[in-house]
């Protein structure tokens, strides 16, 4: 069941932990993307996303609902939640009637929240598989709330989890930290943020770690785990505040670097306006700064010279 048209269709899978911020990405992703210029369209993939902020043009719980299969399978929210990904799969000609209205549009796929469908089942891997034959180009954006840098143990939880994930869904990846704007909430972190974006040598993140007495017996399997993680040298993240502007730029290009999606004149444009308005009290105050201290070092160096005179 192939599509047989050729166009080449881009976008982006929003997969993460329940919490991490997913919905809201997607809202303010379509609002960015459409202050660019291009037409995005946003695919509901959560059966049980409910209240949805942004409309979604296509929506899967118009073919099925967590709600109905757990009354009328009994079954529990995690076993319901697979069960209706196993359904979509067994219905991809609904997704593929319902996607194939929209032309010449970016699509976001905001996706359920359990993590076993992207690390253990394969109904959702096999979905982004024949996604790919109707020629969709997809980047898999995996959000991670930023607290869990404020704990040693939960970050190293998270990047085991996050190899996982991009070794099983078998996608173009970006692993973004969410919620950078609220980390400060959750305590001082033990590095600097460059620790953690680019997940450097995690044996200092051990020592520390084992500085816990609870965790200090833990030590050998921490270093493997941290071993393990090393070894690939995969995992990275790209810190994203939905609210800053500079930083979903950051976001947008690393996805469309990862699936080949590249930037028209227009949104070239719009994206030069956008930023020289949110920077330009930013940019007069830099300048004002620079010559300000070029000024202090000019005056400095005239009295020193008058000093050495005397």
């Amino acid at each position: 069941m192939v599509s047989s048209d050729p166009q080449l269709r881009f976008g982006q899978v929003v997969i993460g932990p329940p919490g991490s911020g997913k919905t809201t990405y997607c809202q303010g992703m379509q609002q960015f993307l459409t202050s660019l210029g291009r037409k995005v369209v946003v695919v509901n993939m959560d059966p049980a996303n409910e209240g949805k902020p942004c409309s979604c043009a296509v929506d899967i719980s118009d073919l099925v609902t967590l709600d109905d299969v757990m009354e009328n399978l009994k079954l529990g929210p995690n076993g319901g939640l697979l069960y209706c990904m196993e359904y979509v799969e067994t219905n991809l000609d609904w997704l593929e009637s319902k996607l194939a209205q929209y032309r010449d549009c970016y699509f976001l796929f905001d996706c359920p929240g359990q993590v076993e469908l992207y690390t253990h089942q394969h109904s959702v891997k096999n979905i982004f598989s024949q996604l790919a034959k109707w020629n969709f180009r997809l980047t898999a954006v995996h959000l991670v709330d930023s607290h869990y840098c404020a704990d040693p143990a939960k970050f190293i939880s998270v990047l085991c989890t996050s190899l996982s994930t991009m070794l099983h869904v078998e996608l173009p990846h970006v692993n973004v930290l969410s919620k950078m704007d609220l980390i400060e909430q959750y305590g001082k972190l033990a590095f600097n943020l460059d620790f953690y974006t680019e997940v450097l040598d995690l044996t200092f993140l051990l020592d520390h770690l084992a500085a816990d007495p609870f965790f200090k017996k833990f030590r050998r399997l921490n270093e493997k785990l941290a071993e393990v993680i090393q070894d690939y040298s995969l995992v990275s993240f790209v810190p994203l505040s939905v609210q800053d502007k500079e930083s979903m730029i950051q976001v947008l290009r690393a996805v469309d670097k990862a699936n080949g999606y590249c930037f028209g004149d227009l949104e070239e444009r719009n994206l030069q306006a956008m930023m020289s308005a949110a920077v330009g009290a930013d940019f007069q105050f830099s300048s004002a700064l620079g010559v300000q201290e070029k000024y202090v070092e000019t005056s400095a160096k005239t009295v020193e010279e008058e000093i050495m005179q005397l």
